[in-house]
């Protein structure tokens, strides 16, 4: 009853330190699978010199034999109360719990900062190769905390020499968030992590996952918010966030939306960081550092009470 989620090459526990009788979640990796071992690796060595806010703090690492003689290696993080982004997101009849557009932005902010601190303030930049809401932990306080770098790569160099970038050939990622260069086996980059995030936004906006089955053929989530931009997004907006942030709802079958203007160009300023960060080349994509600075005005201006 203690599994708590599963993933490519491992299982997720929630357990207690006897010692400090803390809360904690330990992954234990399946070593039958491809690249747990490497996965493990590079997760530890990831996490060696890292420290941030918005970065699931790793506790210890374990690597051992078990009982039978076989090898163990396991991962103990702290434990984030509110489970992952992916579980609020996308509701079950189990658990119906919703994210306000304040929540959503503050949540943004959180994952665009471990994305800062990753690409600019590490002594080698950190690509993380798999953001996606399942990533995304939340703490009690909702407070987002960016996880499993499973297969992150350090990038020894951004200037776009590629004799000392790192080939994305072997990166799995996940589909629908991984940059479509990757396909390609072309170089990792930070860019790579700006699609991801990209893609991640536009969910959070939609409530569509990337894999949603409406999307074949060429097209995908970034076409759809593509087409509604910008006059038509409110026809796009996840509808729980749409219920909540409404001003008025007609007495009638249709609902008629009314939303503080401050919400509606929030809505459409982060639709167009979505879309900027998820267009198809790589060079075209803006970089975390604009992020930042466009999301700290969208903060400001969603709290000014003169809208």
């Amino acid at each position: 009853q203690n599994l708590i989620g599963t993933g490519g090459v491992g299982f997720v526990y929630k357990g207690r330190l006897n010692s400090e009788e803390r809360i904690v979640a330990i992954k234990v990796l399946n070593l039958q699978k491809k690249g747990a071992h490497k996965s493990f690796i590079a997760e530890c060595n990831a996490f060696r010199n890292i420290r941030h806010r918005n970065l699931v703090k790793i506790i210890t690492c374990c690597s051992s034999v078990d009982h039978k003689g076989n090898d163990f290696k396991a991962i103990v993080y702290e434990f984030m109360t509110n489970g992952s982004l992916e579980e609020w997101l996308h509701q079950n009849a189990e658990l119906q719990r919703t994210l306000t557009l304040e929540e959503r932005l503050e949540i943004v902010f959180g994952i665009a900062s471990a994305l800062h601190y990753l690409h600019h303030d590490c002594e080698k930049p950190i690509v993380h190769c798999d953001l996606k809401p399942s990533n995304v932990l939340l703490d009690d306080d909702m407070v987002a905390h960016v996880s499993d770098f499973g297969i992150a790569r350090l990038v020894s160099t951004i200037d776009g020499n590629s004799n000392n970038q790192t080939s994305s050939m072997g990166i799995k990622g996940t589909i629908g968030y991984t940059p479509p260069e990757y396909g390609m086996d072309s170089q990792l980059s930070t860019e790579g992590d700006m699609y991801s995030f990209g893609i991640l936004l536009l969910e959070m906006l939609t409530g569509r996952r990337p894999t949603d089955e409406m999307f074949k053929d060429g097209y995908n989530l970034h076409n759809y918010v593509k087409i509604a931009f910008p006059n038509n997004i409110l026809e796009i907006v996840d509808a729980t966030l749409l219920s909540m942030e409404n001003d008025h709802v007609a007495v009638t079958t249709e609902v008629a939306i009314h939303l503080h203007p401050n919400v509606e160009r929030c809505l459409s300023s982060l639709f167009k960081i979505g879309l900027s960060c998820s267009v198809e080349s790589p060079r075209e994509r803006i970089n975390i550092k604009e992020v930042i600075t466009e999301l700290n005005i969208i903060l400001k201006a969603l709290a000014d009470p003169r809208g």
